[in-house]
């Protein structure tokens, strides 16, 4: 038996998804390394990665010896160096990792915000690449020194299992060095930053190759010596792959810890409200597409919070009933606006705000609320930060007609028929929580002649569940519930 398998590594931990030629789920495997946030530096070892890499690899290998081809994704942002023996040199700075704001208001200041935004498609902000990296040549140069190659996460673990030095678009762009409309390193920024981009690993596009894993390296993991490796990008792309999102007009909702609204347009937009919210042009695996970024840091993350802290005597009914505490939340829930506001800032603002202070608020509760009255605001909360980013999107030209929703917000039933109310579109449930995975395994599979295109993976690995349609009535009742959302940002970041 033939299989192709997902390798997602994320700031946390990293993981292989293995499925069968005709696109069956068949295991996974899962390690996670500890990741150090100290005040002023947010860490993680490039080492551990790579010892987790190797685990999750000779885990599956031993499983499903016909393992043939597997997809790279990966966190995007943060760098290794390594020295002439392939060694990191020094920690790996996270995104959150507050160091580099200065050097990216020095880099903005040589070369211009406008040039920035229209070269590399992302706001200059210190979260990327390019601004850490100025940071460590100027406050560790020994170190920069040292360095022979400089690397992000994807194409670090495939350079170590190939040999190949190479890097997938849609993570190049992450950098903010990356220029999306030549598909190339941009000289004139690395120039303006002090770098060499000779150091860089060369971009390609998505599914390029396939590589072939070293010998060595097989042998250590009981790999097959012909097991094919491919970049498969960054992981929200890898996400919007494995959802089956391949046209301009559709999108992904990446219902998960963090929400996420990946939609694919046609061409590069040039309203300038695309890079004042925060939204990246980020090239995608279909030449001439694109696809930005439209997210909440708190999606799942906030309903779990409120299980977590305010449903615990229904937790304990769950349990003694042997359900899910999400079937006792919603169990006879009322389907109409709860009018209760709740802003998801919980963990910060992000597009198309951007705002790392930002708090959580919720307004408008009386005592005539319930539990399930505040379980569904909490649900609704995140939808209506949606509402906010689609907005601004339409305004930009971006309109998605469609929705593919995966994670695991996608198997509540509640959550998705109000997000097709609040939004005004449908939404398809694909029932799949590992959409990055299997984003990986059809990129994978096609490069490895598993597949004959993405479509014919598609089709082999994608399962849609449910159509959720909107409903008028609803949609025009949530509009007015909206409007007063659309303030309340405003209202109540200055309290913060």
């Amino acid at each position: 038996m033939m299989a192709s398998g997902g390798l997602d590594i994320g700031s946390t931990g990293c993981k292989v998804t293995v499925y069968d030629e005709k696109g069956r789920y068949l295991y996974r495997t899962y390690r996670e390394y500890p990741v150090s946030r100290n005040v002023g530096e947010h860490e993680v070892r490039a080492e551990d990665i790579w010892q987790g890499v190797c685990e999750v690899l000779k885990d599956a290998g031993a499983r499903y010896p016909g393992l043939r081809a597997v997809g790279v994704t990966s966190f995007g942002e943060s760098c290794v160096l390594l020295d002439r023996e392939d060694r990191p040199i020094r920690p790996v700075m996270l995104y959150t990792d507050p160091r580099g704001s200065e050097e990216c208001r020095e880099l903005t200041k040589r070369l211009g915000k406008a040039y920035l935004e229209q070269i590399t498609g992302v706001a200059p902000h210190s979260m990327y690449s390019m601004p850490k990296l100025m940071w460590i040549r100027k406050h560790c140069p020994e170190d920069y020194a040292r360095a022979e190659r400089i690397l992000m996460m994807e194409d670090y673990i495939l350079y170590l299992l190939t040999g190949q030095a190479v890097i997938d678009y849609s993570l190049a762009a992450r950098s903010m060095a990356f220029d999306i409309r030549k598909l190339c390193w941009s000289r004139e920024i690395f120039e303006a930053a002090g770098m060499d981009p000779g150091l860089f690993s060369e971009p390609v596009p998505g599914g390029s190759g396939p590589y072939r894993i070293r010998a060595g390296i097989a042998g250590d993991l009981g790999l097959s010596p012909e097991l094919l490796l491919v970049p498969a990008g960054h992981d929200q792309v890898a996400a919007a792959v494995g959802s089956g999102v391949f046209q301009a007009g559709q999108a992904v909702d990446g219902a998960g810890t963090v929400e996420c609204i990946t939609p694919v347009f046609s061409g590069i937009p040039q309203d300038q409200r695309i890079y004042d919210g925060g939204y990246a042009i980020v090239p995608y695996v279909t030449p001439g597409d694109y696809v930005t970024y439209a997210f909440s840091f708190t999606g799942g993350a906030l309903v779990s919070w409120f299980i977590q802290n305010c449903a615990k005597a229904e937790k304990a009914l769950a349990a003694e009933q042997q359900k899910s505490v999400y079937e006792i939340l919603e169990e006879g829930m009322k389907e109409e606006p709860t009018g209760i506001l709740v802003l998801p800032h919980f963990a910060g603002a992000a597009t198309p705000y951007m705002d790392e202070g930002a708090k959580g608020a919720v307004v408008g509760l009386t005592v005539c609320h319930s539990v399930k009255d505040l379980y569904r605001a909490m649900m609704e909360g995140v939808v209506y930060e949606m509402m906010l980013n689609m907005e601004y999107l339409n305004g930009a030209g971006i309109r998605p007609e469609k929705l593919h929703a995966a994670g695991g917000g996608a198997a509540s039933r509640v959550w998705m028929q109000m997000k097709a109310d609040m939004l005004g579109l449908p939404i398809v449930s694909l029932g799949n929580t590992e959409a990055g995975a299997a984003g990986c395994a059809m990129t994978a599979g096609v490069a490895a002649g598993l597949f004959q295109d993405l479509n014919e993976a598609a089709a082999a690995l994608i399962r849609e569940k449910e159509t959720y349609l909107p409903r008028p009535a609803l949609h025009e009742a949530y509009q007015a519930h909206y409007e007063r959302y659309r303030k309340l940002y405003e209202a109540v970041r200055p309290l913060m």
